[in-house]
């Protein structure tokens, strides 16, 4: 990205938000507070979104449209929620346009948007991570599956929307995957495709606000990808969060930092490609050794919001200051307590599953003590809420303890009336186990 774009990290500033998710309505919910604040604008939004911002109607992987957007309507700073945008240069031609965004150029976005890039990046900086290979058909992917044998990773090197790793258990089921990845379930996306091996322990989630330089560790967290209680059936974009995540402890943060995160911004930043913004480390840990997973280019979703709900400081500084290079001089307060969200997922999902059903009772749930709702997938005609998505609701709750956001997070999940829906029942379970031993 351009190191013209040098902003001040405070005074008021109209914004921008691009994306439609859950995420987004977290970072809109949390910016919309903020004394710097002026106009809010989201695209394209969602229903929730709607109360909080202005919803635009705008093709956000269409850098110039969003630049011509942003000179219509005095915007001065963007934040880019999801992958795709970034990953086809939106950040690159704002910044050619002296227009400062969160998130980082096309470039750095290689490291969400080629695994096979993340992977030679950590060979070269030494970071740890999964052995693996590199495949553009079909018959040799499935000679080295036979050769390494199972539990073995699939990966679509693509972008894949959070769908395209399978963890196969049997050779059997890593073949079928190999075979669905080359015969195009996941589009270009599986057009060549990563096997790395597997990896044993437990995942967390550490998100890192990035200059180009300078770094700053946010609060732990911890996704739920499988779509059903106890970590079960297929991989989804994520049903569900906490913060903290007691697995990763200070001790695993601080090696995780030192021979992750550093070494690979350093690394960016010797190859002439900084990465700016929030970068997502997905960790494996065991016997307090973390290796990594993926990153991720963009706050998780749903990790994103029990961050926000934590967030005890103004979020947008901090955002701006990663655009400006100027992260030094911000710093983050965050409570003491603990935050949950489920997620409610239309009926069917991650496979196919109908649109348009109604939500209701969404304000009674609002009202429980601590909740947030946040929406992923809806859309209101001003009387009915409904869903359009596969994630729909991020029904999220700030606590004393974990089990008391638990607690509240499903009191509101009870009072929604969603017959077309589904969630976990055991987001947490982990931690809460833990607390019980």
């Amino acid at each position: 990205m351009a190191d013209a774009v040098r902003a001040s990290i405070h005074g008021r500033v109209n914004v921008l938000i691009l994306g439609g998710g859950g995420r987004e309505h977290a970072l809109a919910w949390a910016i919309a507070k903020s004394p710097d604040c002026g106009k809010l604008f989201c695209a394209p939004g969602n229903a929730g979104i709607a109360a909080v911002a202005e919803c635009v109607r705008m093709d956000i992987e269409d850098g110039k449209a969003v630049a011509d957007f942003c000179k219509l309507m005095g915007v001065g700073f963007v934040v880019i929620g999801p992958e795709a945008p970034l990953a086809a240069g939106v950040a690159d031609v704002l910044a050619a346009e002296g227009i400062p965004a969160f998130g980082p150029g096309a470039e750095a976005a290689r490291l969400e948007a080629s695994k096979s890039f993340t992977k030679e990046v950590c060979d070269a900086c030494g970071a740890p991570t999964a052995a693996w290979a590199r495949f553009s058909d079909a018959e040799a992917a499935s000679a080295y599956v036979r050769e390494r044998g199972a539990p073995i990773v699939v990966k679509a090197d693509g972008l894949a929307a959070g769908k395209g790793v399978v963890v196969a258990e049997t050779v059997e089921q890593a073949l079928a995957a190999v075979e669905s990845m080359f015969g195009g379930s996941h589009g270009s996306a599986g057009a060549e495709v990563v096997i790395e091996d597997f990896m044993a322990g437990e995942e967390a989630s550490l998100f890192v606000l990035c200059d180009g330089e300078n770094v700053l560790a946010l609060p732990s967290a911890q996704d739920h990808k499988r779509a059903y209680d106890g970590d079960t059936g297929p991989n989804t974009g994520g049903m569900g969060a906490y913060s903290p995540a007691p697995v990763l402890t200070d001790d695993v943060e601080r090696r995780a930092m030192d021979e992750i995160v550093r070494p690979v911004i350093a690394e960016m930043a010797k190859r002439g490609t900084p990465y700016r913004g929030v970068l997502y480390a997905g960790l494996m840990i065991e016997d307090g050794t973390p290796r990594l997973v993926e990153f991720n280019v963009r706050f998780g979703d749903p990790e994103c919001q029990v961050l926000m709900l934590r967030l005890a400081s103004d979020i947008l500084p901090a955002l701006r200051a990663c655009a400006a290079g100027k992260l030094g001089e911000v710093g983050l307060d965050w409570t003491d307590g603990s935050a949950i969200t489920v997620v409610m997922a239309a009926r069917g999902y991650p496979g196919s599953y109908e649109k348009g059903t109604p939500i209701a009772n969404l304000d009674a749930a609002a009202a429980v003590d601590g909740v947030e709702v946040f929406h992923a997938g809806t859309s209101s005609d001003g009387e009915t809420t409904r869903a359009t998505g596969g994630r729909v609701l991020n029904v999220s709750a700030s606590g004393a303890t974990l089990r008391e956001a638990r607690d509240r997070a499903y009191r509101a999940v009870g009072v929604i009336d969603w017959p077309g829906g589904f969630n976990r029942t055991d987001i947490g379970w982990r931690a809460l186990a833990r607390d019980s031993h």
